[in-house]
């Protein structure tokens, strides 16, 4: 041992580090010069380029009928996200349930809504009429309770809820069931050693710990779904990109609009981004030695933090 440590001395003592120098990154120069001559022409081009009509921008930015459009689209988010949320819990039980019945059947839900594209989903829930005339609601196979014509029971609204929330709720199943399986399944024996039920288990050491796993990809799926609900303009739902068509179709100013409509998805999913910082960190506390990464670390390449290590404390 001693002739180890003597050997790695004599070693690390004839290092010379009297010339050292620091490593040289022509390519990095390079790069950064190629960008800053791509960032200047951009500048340059929303500057000079009168086809903008950044006044046309600024007239619409704040309109009152480009606010109704945000609600209708906040709304849809909220709803539909809800009904993701509501959904996957209960498809994620179903996948990890002991039933093979229930185990399959949620199995093929997930392999259905995902391999279909939500456009086509939605255009099916909104041309329901076509395959059902009429939708009734009773004992299956005998009395009806309630019917009604599914024109007038699938509005926009409606058939934008089913066609966003039913597939969301396939992907938050897969989200929530992963979550879950992540948790070391040691927890759970230990807190059955302590006398623990299996609702209180999951509530109290199950579920904390998989909310680290759970809420970035559930935040990054509200932001997916709050992009989604462009899709419904082709089912004439009334939201931001809807709105915008239906205005630039009577004045022809195309480019303005659209830059109002991404101008207000970029704040909102900025102000999403922050929000779900927040949950990040509150989820990470005690997980990890490196600092959740905020809003203004992602948009400025910030690296990561080092949290400080914590010193065990020595029993008196």
């Amino acid at each position: 041992m001693a002739v180890t440590e003597k050997t790695s001395r004599d070693a690390a003592g004839e290092v010379d580090v009297a010339g050292a120098a620091r490593t040289r990154h022509p390519l990095r120069w390079v790069a950064s010069l190629v960008l800053l001559v791509l960032a200047a022409q951009l500048v340059h081009l929303l500057v000079t380029n009168d086809n903008f009509e950044w006044g046309v921008v600024g007239r619409y930015f704040n309109a009152s009928i480009i606010g109704q459009g945000i609600a209708t689209t906040l709304e849809l988010t909220v709803i539909a996200m809800a009904v993701g949320v509501v959904g996957g819990v209960l498809l994620a039980v179903g996948r990890l349930s002991e039933n093979r019945l229930l185990r399959t059947s949620c199995g093929l839900y997930v392999w259905f809504f995902r391999g279909i594209p939500v456009l086509v989903q939605l255009v099916f829930w909104y041309n329901l009429s076509a395959l059902l005339p009429r939708v009734s609601f009773g004992v299956p196979f005998g009395p009806e309770f309630v019917s009604g014509e599914t024109n007038h029971l699938i509005t926009p609204l409606f058939a934008a809820i089913l066609g966003l929330g039913l597939n969301e709720a396939a992907y938050m199943a897969e989200i929530i069931r992963g979550g879950l399986l992540a948790v070391d399944p040691g927890q759970t024996e230990a807190a059955h050693a302590l006398g623990m039920s299996d609702a209180r288990t999951f509530r109290r050491i199950v579920l904390p710990q998989a909310m680290r796993f759970i809420v970035p990809p559930t935040g990054s799926q509200v932001i997916n779904m709050l992009k989604a609900t462009s899709l419904v303009s082709v089912i004439a739902l009334a939201d931001l990109l809807y709105t915008v068509q239906s205005i630039y179709n009577r004045t022809f100013q195309t480019i303005p609009l659209l830059i109002v409509a991404c101008l207000w998805y970029l704040l909102i999913t900025s102000v999403l981004y922050v929000g779900q910082s927040f949950i990040e960190r509150h989820y990470a506390r005690g997980a990890t030695r490196n600092a959740p990464q905020g809003f203004w670390d992602f948009v400025l390449m910030r690296r990561r933090a080092q949290l400080p290590p914590t010193t065990p404390e020595v029993p008196s």
